[in-house]
């Protein structure tokens, strides 16, 4: 790797305290951009970072929109070569960062979709009527297995419905994060941020059903030990519950194209709907700016609006 390269990378990892995903991003657009732009690759110690000018930054920007990028890919790869400079630029490694006076392209704006408050419902209740029908037709494997499966992932889609989280903030949950007594999960968001999260009274039910199975798995409950767990005993995968969702969704007869992660639209929109202040509902979702918040008060407009043209006898 080229040695300024590497040094972001640490500075990614060091001071910025970025996740892998957010590392292996930048680094991936960083190379795309020295072999596009520089036509070299990224061992190459002898890339002049100078040499760049705008003229070029925006031929690279032309080609890359050629291959097929999309306009969000596209924001990515210059936010990403844009922080790139910027630290190079502050270690005095570059005279000037070329990517200061490119414009991003506007994103359109697309409204968040949710699930309603019965599908939502359909969709929780889901993973007891799947492994039910599966230990009745021989499809599941132990009857320990099929229990696991249904209390985990129960309790999982309560969880991320209850607080609003991401997949992998409810998966990356430790013991010493759910404070059943309280009633309440510390999560680790974006950046490694903590937020603590209200749980619900059905979510509470579901994770005390679950750690009663769990003990069966797996002895080991340090703080730091995973909340939830596969066959063996280690923290489940994004991409295994992956797989299980799809098989609930069409237990529930749900759409295909449904993921965990409407859920967490669902939460914010279900609660805006209810009355909940935009405020509260940034801070459950652990959003650093309001205005990523605000989409969901489109959402909600739309939904008013829907009540509306149905019931006013002078809406249509």
């Amino acid at each position: 790797m080229n040695t300024k390269v590497r040094s972001f990378v640490n500075y990614l990892k060091n001071e910025r305290q970025a996740s892998k995903n957010t590392v292996s991003s930048y680094l991936l657009d960083i190379s795309q951009f020295i072999d596009i732009a520089l036509n070299s690759h990224m061992d190459d110690e002898s890339i002049n970072w100078n040499g760049i000018s705008i003229n070029e930054v925006r031929m690279y920007i032309v080609d890359a929109q050629n291959r097929g990028n999309s306009k969000r890919s596209m924001n990515r790869k210059i936010s990403a070569l844009r922080a790139f400079y910027r630290f190079l630029f502050r270690e005095e490694l570059v005279k000037s960062n070329p990517f200061t006076k490119i414009s991003s392209p506007k994103m359109n704006k697309n409204l968040p979709k949710y699930i309603s408050v019965g599908d939502v419902d359909k969709l929780l209740n889901a993973p007891i009527e799947y492994w039910k029908e599966a230990l009745e037709n021989g499809h599941a494997k132990t009857t320990g297995n099929a229990q696991l499966a249904e209390t985990r992932d129960a309790a999982i889609l309560e969880i991320i419905y209850s607080c609003g989280l991401r997949i992998s903030e409810a998966l990356g949950l430790n013991i010493s994060d759910v404070d059943i007594i309280g009633g309440t999960v510390k999560v680790r968001g974006k950046g490694k941020k903590e937020r603590i999260c209200p749980l619900g009274k059905p979510a509470v039910k579901a994770f005390r059903r679950y750690m009663k199975v769990r003990k069966n798995w797996t002895a080991i409950s340090w703080p730091t030990s995973p909340v939830f767990v596969n066959k063996d005993g280690n923290r489940i995968t994004s991409r295994s519950f992956q797989r299980f969702f799809k098989k609930y969704l069409m237990k529930a007869g749900l759409p295909s194209d449904y993921t965990p992660h409407k859920l967490r639209h669902s939460f914010a929109t279900h609660l805006l709907d209810a009355g909940a202040d935009l405020r509260s509902v940034q801070e459950f979702l652990g959003h650093e700016n309001l205005s990523t918040t605000q989409i969901y008060t489109h959402v909600s407009t739309e939904h008013m609006k829907n009540i509306y043209r149905k019931a006013h006898p002078r809406a249509k």
